[in-house]
Protein backbone atom coordinates (compact mmCIF):
# COMPACT_ATOMS: atom_id res chain seq x y z
CA UNK A 1 0.00 0.00 0.00
CA UNK A 2 1.60 3.07 -1.19
CA UNK A 3 1.31 6.22 1.42
CA UNK A 4 -0.07 9.74 1.13
CA UNK A 5 2.97 11.61 1.66
CA UNK A 6 4.74 8.67 -1.16
CA UNK A 7 2.18 8.87 -3.29
CA UNK A 8 2.37 12.67 -3.70
CA UNK A 9 5.70 12.74 -3.84
CA UNK A 10 5.91 10.28 -7.11
CA UNK A 11 3.00 13.08 -8.21
CA UNK A 12 5.58 15.58 -8.30
CA UNK A 13 8.00 13.15 -9.98
CA UNK A 14 5.96 12.57 -12.65
CA UNK A 15 5.19 15.78 -13.31
CA UNK A 16 8.10 16.65 -13.78
CA UNK A 17 9.25 13.88 -15.90
CA UNK A 18 6.10 14.24 -18.25
CA UNK A 19 6.77 18.14 -18.52
CA UNK A 20 10.33 17.54 -19.58
CA UNK A 21 9.13 15.25 -22.49
CA UNK A 22 6.09 16.93 -23.86
CA UNK A 23 6.62 20.28 -22.54
CA UNK A 24 3.29 22.61 -22.73
CA UNK A 25 1.16 20.17 -23.74
CA UNK A 26 1.11 19.02 -19.93
CA UNK A 27 -1.34 21.12 -17.39
CA UNK A 28 -2.55 21.54 -14.28
CA UNK A 29 -4.73 23.91 -15.21
CA UNK A 30 -7.71 23.47 -13.04
CA UNK A 31 -10.14 24.53 -16.20
CA UNK A 32 -8.88 22.07 -18.62
CA UNK A 33 -9.14 19.09 -15.62
CA UNK A 34 -12.26 19.76 -14.96
CA UNK A 35 -13.43 18.64 -18.89
CA UNK A 36 -11.38 16.68 -18.72
CA UNK A 37 -13.11 14.65 -14.94
CA UNK A 38 -16.58 14.41 -16.90
CA UNK A 39 -18.55 12.87 -19.36
CA UNK A 40 -21.53 13.46 -21.03
CA UNK A 41 -23.40 11.48 -18.10
CA UNK A 42 -25.28 12.09 -14.58
CA UNK A 43 -22.00 10.43 -12.88
CA UNK A 44 -20.22 12.58 -10.44
CA UNK A 45 -17.20 14.34 -11.66
CA UNK A 46 -13.81 13.31 -10.62
CA UNK A 47 -10.49 15.50 -12.07
CA UNK A 48 -7.63 14.22 -12.96
CA UNK A 49 -4.45 16.08 -11.28
CA UNK A 50 -3.07 16.71 -14.75
CA UNK A 51 -3.78 16.06 -18.53
CA UNK A 52 -1.30 15.49 -21.03
CA UNK A 53 -2.04 15.89 -24.51
CA UNK A 54 -0.02 13.34 -26.87
CA UNK A 55 0.99 13.68 -30.28
CA UNK A 56 2.24 9.81 -31.10
CA UNK A 57 2.29 6.57 -29.33
CA UNK A 58 5.83 6.90 -29.19
CA UNK A 59 4.93 9.91 -26.43
CA UNK A 60 2.16 7.65 -25.26
CA UNK A 61 4.38 4.71 -24.55
CA UNK A 62 7.32 7.25 -22.92
CA UNK A 63 4.22 8.81 -20.57
CA UNK A 64 3.02 4.95 -19.83
CA UNK A 65 6.56 4.03 -18.48
CA UNK A 66 7.33 6.75 -16.23
CA UNK A 67 3.62 6.64 -14.73
CA UNK A 68 3.84 2.62 -14.26
CA UNK A 69 7.55 3.12 -12.43
CA UNK A 70 5.82 5.58 -9.87
CA UNK A 71 2.41 3.84 -9.55
CA UNK A 72 0.27 6.92 -10.82
CA UNK A 73 -3.32 6.62 -12.73
CA UNK A 74 -3.86 6.82 -16.19
CA UNK A 75 -7.19 7.69 -17.79
CA UNK A 76 -7.83 7.97 -21.83
CA UNK A 77 -9.64 10.65 -22.51
CA UNK A 78 -10.92 10.68 -26.22
CA UNK A 79 -13.76 13.20 -26.90
CA UNK A 80 -15.30 12.96 -23.27
CA UNK A 81 -19.30 11.63 -24.92
CA UNK A 82 -19.08 8.47 -22.64
CA UNK A 83 -22.11 7.97 -20.13
CA UNK A 84 -20.95 5.62 -17.52
CA UNK A 85 -18.49 7.90 -16.06
CA UNK A 86 -15.79 5.98 -17.96
CA UNK A 87 -13.13 9.23 -18.23
CA UNK A 88 -13.89 10.20 -14.04
CA UNK A 89 -10.29 10.18 -12.42
CA UNK A 90 -11.77 8.18 -9.56
CA UNK A 91 -8.22 7.90 -7.95
CA UNK A 92 -6.45 10.86 -9.37
CA UNK A 93 -3.73 10.48 -11.82
CA UNK A 94 -3.04 11.62 -15.24
CA UNK A 95 -5.16 12.30 -17.90
CA UNK A 96 -3.92 11.30 -21.28
CA UNK A 97 -6.07 13.31 -24.24
CA UNK A 98 -5.56 11.62 -27.29
CA UNK A 99 -7.38 14.07 -29.36
CA UNK A 100 -3.97 14.89 -31.13
CA UNK A 101 -3.74 11.79 -32.60
CA UNK A 102 -5.87 12.21 -35.20
CA UNK A 103 -4.48 11.72 -38.76
CA UNK A 104 -6.06 9.04 -41.23
CA UNK A 105 -3.14 6.89 -42.02
CA UNK A 106 -3.88 4.75 -44.48
CA UNK A 107 -7.40 3.79 -46.98
CA UNK A 108 -7.38 0.46 -48.65
CA UNK A 109 -9.74 0.97 -51.48
CA UNK A 110 -9.28 -2.32 -52.51
CA UNK A 111 -9.49 -4.32 -49.02
CA UNK A 112 -12.52 -1.53 -47.95
CA UNK A 113 -10.38 -1.21 -44.62
CA UNK A 114 -8.20 1.82 -43.39
CA UNK A 115 -5.92 2.50 -40.53
CA UNK A 116 -6.77 5.56 -38.53
CA UNK A 117 -5.25 7.34 -35.37
CA UNK A 118 -7.57 6.94 -31.83
CA UNK A 119 -8.46 10.47 -32.07
CA UNK A 120 -10.25 10.27 -35.46
CA UNK A 121 -13.75 11.29 -34.85
CA UNK A 122 -16.28 9.26 -36.86
CA UNK A 123 -17.69 12.38 -38.85
CA UNK A 124 -14.02 13.63 -39.50
CA UNK A 125 -13.09 9.56 -41.23
CA UNK A 126 -17.19 9.92 -43.30
CA UNK A 127 -16.53 13.20 -44.50
CA UNK A 128 -12.61 11.97 -45.45
CA UNK A 129 -14.16 8.74 -47.35
CA UNK A 130 -17.03 10.32 -48.61
CA UNK A 131 -15.38 11.52 -52.34
CA UNK A 132 -14.05 8.03 -52.38
CA UNK A 133 -17.77 6.26 -52.30
CA UNK A 134 -16.92 4.71 -48.84
CA UNK A 135 -18.42 5.08 -45.49
CA UNK A 136 -17.77 3.46 -41.50
CA UNK A 137 -21.25 3.03 -40.40
CA UNK A 138 -20.86 2.70 -36.64
CA UNK A 139 -23.14 5.62 -35.19
CA UNK A 140 -23.77 6.36 -31.61
CA UNK A 141 -25.15 9.42 -32.14
CA UNK A 142 -22.27 11.31 -30.60
CA UNK A 143 -19.18 12.76 -32.78
CA UNK A 144 -16.93 10.30 -30.76
CA UNK A 145 -13.48 9.64 -31.22
CA UNK A 146 -13.29 6.34 -32.86
CA UNK A 147 -10.47 5.17 -30.55
CA UNK A 148 -13.03 5.71 -27.62
CA UNK A 149 -15.97 3.67 -29.68
CA UNK A 150 -13.38 0.74 -29.66
CA UNK A 151 -12.76 1.30 -25.73
CA UNK A 152 -16.95 1.11 -25.28
CA UNK A 153 -17.35 -1.70 -27.78
CA UNK A 154 -19.71 1.23 -29.47
CA UNK A 155 -22.59 0.69 -31.79
CA UNK A 156 -25.86 3.45 -32.10
CA UNK A 157 -28.50 2.94 -34.84
CA UNK A 158 -26.92 0.71 -37.96
CA UNK A 159 -25.80 -2.12 -35.44
CA UNK A 160 -29.07 -4.05 -36.75
CA UNK A 161 -27.00 -4.51 -40.39
CA UNK A 162 -23.54 -3.45 -39.87
CA UNK A 163 -22.88 -4.87 -36.51
CA UNK A 164 -21.14 -3.16 -33.51
CA UNK A 165 -17.24 -1.96 -33.42
CA UNK A 166 -16.30 -5.52 -32.68
CA UNK A 167 -17.68 -6.74 -35.81
CA UNK A 168 -15.73 -4.04 -37.46
CA UNK A 169 -12.12 -3.37 -36.15
CA UNK A 170 -9.66 -5.62 -37.59
CA UNK A 171 -6.74 -4.84 -35.50
CA UNK A 172 -5.69 -2.30 -32.92
CA UNK A 173 -2.11 -0.93 -31.29
CA UNK A 174 -2.24 -0.54 -28.24
CA UNK A 175 0.37 0.93 -25.55
CA UNK A 176 0.42 -2.01 -22.64
CA UNK A 177 0.29 -0.58 -18.86
CA UNK A 178 4.06 -0.53 -18.73
CA UNK A 179 4.18 1.02 -21.53
CA UNK A 180 5.26 -1.90 -24.06
CA UNK A 181 3.73 -1.36 -27.33
CA UNK A 182 1.66 -3.91 -29.39
CA UNK A 183 -0.32 -4.93 -32.35
CA UNK A 184 -3.16 -6.84 -31.75
CA UNK A 185 -3.51 -8.39 -35.21
CA UNK A 186 -2.66 -8.06 -39.34
CA UNK A 187 -5.03 -6.69 -41.92
CA UNK A 188 -6.64 -10.06 -43.11
CA UNK A 189 -10.59 -10.14 -42.54
CA UNK A 190 -9.87 -14.00 -40.53
CA UNK A 191 -7.45 -15.42 -38.32
CA UNK A 192 -7.04 -18.46 -36.56
CA UNK A 193 -3.51 -17.44 -35.09
CA UNK A 194 -3.32 -17.62 -31.49
CA UNK A 195 -5.55 -15.67 -28.69
CA UNK A 196 -8.24 -13.02 -29.97
CA UNK A 197 -6.23 -10.07 -28.31
CA UNK A 198 -8.06 -7.71 -31.05
CA UNK A 199 -11.75 -8.45 -29.05
CA UNK A 200 -9.51 -8.73 -26.09
CA UNK A 201 -9.07 -4.94 -25.77
CA UNK A 202 -12.54 -3.95 -27.60
CA UNK A 203 -14.91 -2.95 -24.92
CA UNK A 204 -11.93 -2.86 -22.27
CA UNK A 205 -12.54 0.97 -21.37
CA UNK A 206 -9.32 1.94 -20.95
CA UNK A 207 -8.13 -1.10 -18.09
CA UNK A 208 -5.91 -2.78 -20.58
CA UNK A 209 -4.03 -0.07 -22.32
CA UNK A 210 -4.54 3.02 -24.41
CA UNK A 211 -5.26 2.25 -28.11
CA UNK A 212 -3.50 4.52 -30.51
CA UNK A 213 -4.15 2.81 -33.74
CA UNK A 214 -7.02 0.87 -35.36
CA UNK A 215 -7.71 -0.88 -38.49
CA UNK A 216 -11.33 -0.52 -39.15
CA UNK A 217 -13.76 -2.34 -42.20
CA UNK A 218 -15.51 -0.14 -44.84
CA UNK A 219 -18.20 -0.01 -46.59
CA UNK A 220 -19.38 1.36 -49.99
CA UNK A 221 -21.86 3.93 -49.84
CA UNK A 222 -25.29 2.12 -50.41
CA UNK A 223 -26.84 3.21 -54.49
CA UNK A 224 -30.23 3.87 -52.55
CA UNK A 225 -31.05 5.25 -49.08
CA UNK A 226 -34.61 5.21 -47.57
CA UNK A 227 -36.61 6.07 -45.25
CA UNK A 228 -39.77 5.17 -43.74
CA UNK A 229 -42.21 6.20 -40.35
CA UNK A 230 -44.99 4.47 -39.16
CA UNK A 231 -47.02 5.30 -36.15
CA UNK A 232 -48.71 2.38 -33.66
CA UNK A 233 -52.03 2.06 -31.74
CA UNK A 234 -49.94 1.29 -28.65
CA UNK A 235 -46.08 -0.10 -28.11
CA UNK A 236 -46.79 -3.90 -28.24
CA UNK A 237 -47.72 -3.84 -31.49
CA UNK A 238 -44.97 -1.38 -32.90
CA UNK A 239 -42.38 -3.84 -31.04
CA UNK A 240 -44.09 -6.98 -32.41
CA UNK A 241 -43.79 -5.65 -35.95
CA UNK A 242 -40.15 -4.98 -35.72
CA UNK A 243 -40.00 -8.76 -34.16
CA UNK A 244 -41.48 -10.15 -37.21
CA UNK A 245 -38.90 -7.76 -39.55
CA UNK A 246 -36.20 -9.62 -38.04
CA UNK A 247 -37.52 -13.13 -38.07
CA UNK A 248 -38.39 -13.12 -41.34
CA UNK A 249 -34.44 -11.43 -42.28
CA UNK A 250 -35.23 -8.43 -44.25
CA UNK A 251 -31.91 -6.51 -44.53
CA UNK A 252 -33.23 -3.06 -42.82
CA UNK A 253 -30.18 -1.04 -42.09
CA UNK A 254 -32.08 1.06 -39.34
CA UNK A 255 -34.88 0.34 -37.17
CA UNK A 256 -35.84 2.67 -34.70
CA UNK A 257 -38.42 3.28 -31.95
CA UNK A 258 -39.81 6.18 -29.95
CA UNK A 259 -42.94 6.12 -27.43
CA UNK A 260 -45.44 8.46 -27.75
CA UNK A 261 -43.84 10.55 -24.37
CA UNK A 262 -40.63 11.25 -26.08
CA UNK A 263 -42.38 11.67 -29.90
CA UNK A 264 -44.25 14.50 -27.70
CA UNK A 265 -40.76 16.35 -26.34
CA UNK A 266 -39.62 16.37 -30.40
CA UNK A 267 -43.06 18.11 -31.29
CA UNK A 268 -42.17 20.81 -28.58
CA UNK A 269 -38.60 20.78 -29.04
CA UNK A 270 -38.65 21.22 -32.92
CA UNK A 271 -42.12 22.86 -33.34
CA UNK A 272 -43.24 19.78 -35.44
CA UNK A 273 -46.80 17.77 -35.77
CA UNK A 274 -45.42 14.17 -35.74
CA UNK A 275 -48.39 11.66 -34.61
CA UNK A 276 -48.28 11.46 -30.67
CA UNK A 277 -48.08 7.51 -30.80
CA UNK A 278 -45.17 4.68 -30.59
CA UNK A 279 -43.47 5.26 -33.83
CA UNK A 280 -40.95 3.18 -35.73
CA UNK A 281 -38.22 5.13 -38.37
CA UNK A 282 -36.80 2.55 -40.05
CA UNK A 283 -33.80 2.66 -42.86
CA UNK A 284 -32.85 0.58 -46.72
CA UNK A 285 -29.67 0.57 -47.67
CA UNK A 286 -29.18 -1.51 -51.35
CA UNK A 287 -30.14 -0.98 -55.43
CA UNK A 288 -33.39 1.04 -56.14
CA UNK A 289 -35.04 -2.30 -56.91
CA UNK A 290 -34.02 -3.95 -53.62
CA UNK A 291 -34.92 -1.22 -51.44
CA UNK A 292 -38.36 -0.64 -52.77
CA UNK A 293 -38.96 -4.45 -52.33
CA UNK A 294 -38.12 -4.06 -48.67
CA UNK A 295 -39.80 -0.70 -48.38
CA UNK A 296 -43.33 -3.08 -49.55
CA UNK A 297 -42.54 -6.28 -46.99
CA UNK A 298 -42.49 -3.79 -44.21
CA UNK A 299 -45.57 -2.07 -44.91
CA UNK A 300 -46.86 -5.30 -44.92
CA UNK A 301 -46.26 -6.08 -41.81
CA UNK A 302 -46.16 -3.07 -40.26
CA UNK A 303 -49.78 -3.02 -41.31
CA UNK A 304 -50.81 -6.43 -40.13
CA UNK A 305 -49.91 -4.93 -36.42
CA UNK A 306 -52.26 -1.88 -37.25
CA UNK A 307 -49.46 0.55 -38.19
CA UNK A 308 -51.04 3.55 -40.00
CA UNK A 309 -48.99 6.37 -41.44
CA UNK A 310 -46.39 4.65 -43.39
CA UNK A 311 -44.40 7.26 -45.14
CA UNK A 312 -41.50 6.31 -47.29
CA UNK A 313 -38.82 8.43 -49.28
CA UNK A 314 -35.38 8.66 -50.87
CA UNK A 315 -35.52 12.24 -50.83
CA UNK A 316 -32.64 13.88 -49.40
CA UNK A 317 -34.22 16.65 -47.54
CA UNK A 318 -37.02 14.35 -45.90
CA UNK A 319 -34.18 11.83 -45.06
CA UNK A 320 -32.56 13.76 -43.00
CA UNK A 321 -35.62 15.63 -41.32
CA UNK A 322 -36.44 12.24 -40.16
CA UNK A 323 -33.35 11.53 -38.78
CA UNK A 324 -32.36 14.98 -37.26
CA UNK A 325 -35.83 14.00 -35.46
CA UNK A 326 -34.56 10.52 -34.04
CA UNK A 327 -31.09 12.37 -32.88
CA UNK A 328 -32.62 15.25 -31.04
CA UNK A 329 -34.40 13.15 -28.97
CA UNK A 330 -32.08 13.21 -26.06
CA UNK A 331 -31.73 17.11 -26.29
CA UNK A 332 -35.58 17.11 -26.44
CA UNK A 333 -36.21 15.16 -23.81
CA UNK A 334 -33.90 17.46 -21.73
CA UNK A 335 -36.11 20.39 -22.57
CA UNK A 336 -39.03 18.69 -21.05
CA UNK A 337 -37.24 19.83 -17.52
CA UNK A 338 -34.96 23.21 -18.12
CA UNK A 339 -32.28 22.82 -15.27
CA UNK A 340 -32.24 19.38 -15.21
CA UNK A 341 -30.41 16.29 -16.53
CA UNK A 342 -30.57 12.87 -18.28
CA UNK A 343 -30.15 9.59 -16.54
CA UNK A 344 -29.76 7.26 -19.23
CA UNK A 345 -30.35 3.27 -19.46
CA UNK A 346 -29.55 1.05 -22.43
CA UNK A 347 -30.40 -2.58 -21.46
CA UNK A 348 -30.45 -5.12 -24.07
CA UNK A 349 -32.58 -8.35 -24.52
CA UNK A 350 -33.43 -10.73 -27.04
CA UNK A 351 -35.40 -9.97 -29.43
CA UNK A 352 -38.59 -12.28 -28.69
CA UNK A 353 -38.37 -10.90 -24.88
CA UNK A 354 -38.51 -7.03 -26.19
CA UNK A 355 -42.04 -6.26 -26.17
CA UNK A 356 -42.44 -7.70 -22.28
CA UNK A 357 -39.46 -6.00 -21.02
CA UNK A 358 -40.56 -2.64 -22.61
CA UNK A 359 -44.32 -3.10 -21.34
CA UNK A 360 -43.16 -4.00 -17.37
CA UNK A 361 -40.66 -1.09 -17.75
CA UNK A 362 -43.82 1.06 -19.02
CA UNK A 363 -45.58 0.35 -16.74
CA UNK A 364 -43.26 1.48 -13.77
CA UNK A 365 -42.25 4.55 -14.91
CA UNK A 366 -46.24 5.54 -15.41
CA UNK A 367 -46.59 5.70 -11.60
CA UNK A 368 -43.38 7.81 -11.49
CA UNK A 369 -43.87 11.89 -12.19
CA UNK A 370 -40.56 12.20 -13.63
CA UNK A 371 -40.93 12.18 -17.42
CA UNK A 372 -38.86 9.39 -18.84
CA UNK A 373 -39.18 9.27 -22.58
CA UNK A 374 -38.21 5.54 -24.34
CA UNK A 375 -36.40 4.94 -27.85
CA UNK A 376 -34.48 2.14 -28.84
CA UNK A 377 -32.61 0.89 -31.33
CA UNK A 378 -35.35 -2.20 -31.39
CA UNK A 379 -33.82 -4.07 -34.33
CA UNK A 380 -31.37 -5.53 -32.22
CA UNK A 381 -32.98 -5.77 -28.73
CA UNK A 382 -31.58 -2.78 -27.33
CA UNK A 383 -33.38 0.32 -25.68
CA UNK A 384 -33.27 3.16 -23.69
CA UNK A 385 -35.13 4.85 -21.20
CA UNK A 386 -34.48 8.70 -21.02
CA UNK A 387 -34.94 9.86 -17.08
CA UNK A 388 -35.23 13.96 -17.09
CA UNK A 389 -33.92 14.18 -13.60
CA UNK A 390 -33.11 17.01 -11.53
CA UNK A 391 -28.94 15.90 -10.58
CA UNK A 392 -29.53 18.27 -6.84
CA UNK A 393 -33.13 16.48 -5.84
CA UNK A 394 -31.95 12.93 -4.01
CA UNK A 395 -35.53 11.56 -3.48
CA UNK A 396 -35.78 11.76 -7.72
CA UNK A 397 -31.96 10.68 -7.77
CA UNK A 398 -32.99 7.69 -5.81
CA UNK A 399 -36.29 6.69 -7.33
CA UNK A 400 -34.70 6.77 -10.69
CA UNK A 401 -31.94 4.63 -9.10
CA UNK A 402 -34.27 2.35 -8.26
CA UNK A 403 -36.29 2.09 -10.97
CA UNK A 404 -33.04 1.51 -12.79
CA UNK A 405 -32.08 -1.17 -11.16
CA UNK A 406 -35.32 -2.90 -11.58
CA UNK A 407 -35.16 -2.52 -15.40
CA UNK A 408 -31.80 -3.83 -15.13
CA UNK A 409 -32.63 -6.83 -13.18
CA UNK A 410 -35.64 -7.93 -15.51
CA UNK A 411 -33.53 -7.38 -18.56
CA UNK A 412 -31.11 -10.02 -16.97
CA UNK A 413 -33.37 -12.57 -16.04
CA UNK A 414 -35.06 -12.34 -19.66
CA UNK A 415 -31.25 -13.13 -20.55
CA UNK A 416 -30.15 -10.14 -21.70
CA UNK A 417 -27.63 -7.58 -20.46
CA UNK A 418 -27.28 -4.23 -18.69
CA UNK A 419 -25.47 -2.61 -21.33
CA UNK A 420 -26.10 -3.11 -24.90
CA UNK A 421 -23.58 -0.36 -25.83
CA UNK A 422 -22.63 2.44 -23.50
CA UNK A 423 -20.58 0.08 -21.31
CA UNK A 424 -19.52 -0.46 -17.45
CA UNK A 425 -17.77 2.77 -16.15
CA UNK A 426 -17.94 3.00 -12.71
CA UNK A 427 -22.04 3.22 -12.97
CA UNK A 428 -22.29 -0.17 -13.66
CA UNK A 429 -19.79 -2.40 -11.90
CA UNK A 430 -22.54 -3.78 -9.16
CA UNK A 431 -24.76 -4.83 -12.47
CA UNK A 432 -21.71 -6.40 -14.07
CA UNK A 433 -21.54 -8.64 -10.96
CA UNK A 434 -25.09 -9.53 -11.29
CA UNK A 435 -25.16 -10.00 -14.70
CA UNK A 436 -21.84 -12.17 -14.89
CA UNK A 437 -21.11 -13.79 -11.24
CA UNK A 438 -18.56 -14.08 -9.22
CA UNK A 439 -16.51 -16.76 -10.91
CA UNK A 440 -16.57 -15.04 -14.67
CA UNK A 441 -15.86 -11.38 -12.90
CA UNK A 442 -13.00 -12.89 -11.63
CA UNK A 443 -12.01 -14.32 -14.45
CA UNK A 444 -12.28 -10.96 -15.70
CA UNK A 445 -10.11 -9.11 -12.87
CA UNK A 446 -6.87 -11.95 -13.82
CA UNK A 447 -6.50 -10.70 -17.48
CA UNK A 448 -6.42 -7.39 -15.97
CA UNK A 449 -3.76 -7.95 -12.86
CA UNK A 450 -2.01 -9.80 -15.29
CA UNK A 451 -1.67 -6.95 -18.11
CA UNK A 452 -1.73 -4.32 -15.23
CA UNK A 453 -0.01 -5.37 -12.40
CA UNK A 454 -0.04 -2.26 -10.62
CA UNK A 455 -3.77 -1.38 -11.53
CA UNK A 456 -2.62 2.20 -12.83
CA UNK A 457 -5.19 1.54 -16.06
CA UNK A 458 -8.27 3.35 -15.43
CA UNK A 459 -8.73 2.19 -12.14
CA UNK A 460 -12.29 1.59 -10.49
CA UNK A 461 -13.65 1.82 -13.76
CA UNK A 462 -15.83 -2.12 -14.54
CA UNK A 463 -14.27 -3.28 -11.21
CA UNK A 464 -14.40 -2.12 -7.64
CA UNK A 465 -10.73 -2.55 -7.47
Amino acid sequence: MVSTDMLNNNLKIVFEEIKQLIGGRFTTSIGIRETHGRDESYHEAFLPDAVAFVNSTEEVSSILKICYQYSIPVIPFGAGTSLEGHIAAVRGGISIDLSNLNNIIQVNFEDLDCRVMAGVTRNQLNNYLRDQGLFFPIDPGANATLGGMVATRASGTTAVKYGTMKDNVLSLKVVLADGRVIETSKRARKSSAGYDLTRLFVGSEGTLGVITEITIKLFGIPETKSVASCVFPNIENAINSVIEVIQLGVPIARIEFADEVQIEAINKFEGSSYDVLPTLWIEFHGSENSVKEQSEIVHKITEAYKGSSFKWTSKLEEYNKLWKARHNAAYAAVALRPGCGIWATDVCVPISKLADCILETKKQIQNSTIPAPIVGHVGDGNFHVCFVVDPKNSAEISEVKKINEDLVFRAIEMDGTCTGEHGIGYGKVEYLLKEHGDITVDVMKSIKFSLDPKNIMNPGKIFRN
